[in-house]
């Protein structure tokens, strides 16, 4: 039963992410995504702080183990946001000198595909920094499923949220994917296509986690602990800083209002999982 809810989960927060991204990207619902920024930060910070970490504090493992493990962790994922930041610029500065030439041709597709055989080194920049996105998201998405079944193996409950607090904060991510993706593809279709398998993966971690967790259950807390010091960072580093923008009175007050409300989300599924 729990295994099938690890899938259920990891399915709809890896590729449930993608098509939400998709649906919000290319419909062009730019003011949901500000309001899911923030929806998101209280969901994950609500997740870590009221439920992970004191999940993991309430085991029989050592706090000061624990306290170093989440530090551990958010210097680790700092340091893997600056090697994929020098990463995105390197493929950013690959795209733009890649696409130079294309304009050229843009509208005459025959003649273009000529053009890509003769010039093969423009072509071949975007493709990789395609694959390269890609291959990131299937790492990140392979971690995700991890901490999902962590968590369900904890609670079936902070299962369901953990599952919804990575589908909120992948979907901004995901928006991003698409746009660079769009760029290596043939069509917005077969982004969403790419994207959407890499997010598979989330469901491969959640087996390989359940699977790890059932054998070596004393490791459980390291595992929660882990996953909060993601979902801090995450929280912390890259969604609240996009909301750190001066605006006006109305839209400070909805992104509290959003932020609030994810942290009521996480608050009311906690109710709901020791009312039982």
């Amino acid at each position: 039963m729990t295994l099938i809810a690890i899938l259920i989960g990891t399915i709809a927060a890896g590729v449930g992410s993608v098509w939400l991204a998709a649906l919000l990207g290319f419909a062009m619902l730019a003011r949901f995504t500000q309001h899911m920024l923030s929806l998101a930060a209280g969901a994950l910070l609500a997740t870590a702080f009221m439920h992970l970490l004191p999940e993991a504090f309430e085991s029989a493992a050592s706090a000061h183990e624990l306290f170093a493990l989440l530090l551990g962790g958010l210097v680790f994922f700092f340091l893997l946001d600056k090697a994929e930041l020098w990463h995105h610029g390197h493929e950013h500065h690959q795209l733009t000198s890649a696409d130079a030439p294309e304009h050229h041709h843009g509208h005459d597709h025959p003649h273009g595909h000529g053009h890509a055989h003769h010039h093969h080194h423009h072509d071949h920049s975007p493709r990789s920094g395609g694959w390269a996105v890609l291959a990131g998201d299937s790492v990140h998405a392979f971690g995700d499923g991890i901490l999902i079944a962590s968590a369900f193996m904890a609670d079936m409950r902070l299962g369901v949220v953990a599952a919804l607090a990575v589908l909120a904060h992948e979907v901004p991510h995901h928006m991003g994917d698409l746009v660079v993706l769009q760029q290596t593809s043939r069509t917005s279709r077969m982004a969403i296509v790419k994207v959407s398998l890499a997010g598979t993966v989330t469901a491969l971690g959640g087996i390989v986690g359940y699977v790890l967790l059932n054998q070596l259950e004393d490791f459980l807390p390291y595992f929660l602990v882990a996953a909060s010091s993601s979902f801090v960072y995450v929280a912390l580093a890259d969604l609240i800083p996009q909301l750190q923008k001066r605006l006006g009175l109305r839209a400070t007050l909805a992104q509290v209002v959003w932020l609030l409300a994810g942290i009521a989300l996480v608050t009311l599924v906690s109710g709901l999982a020791h009312s039982h």
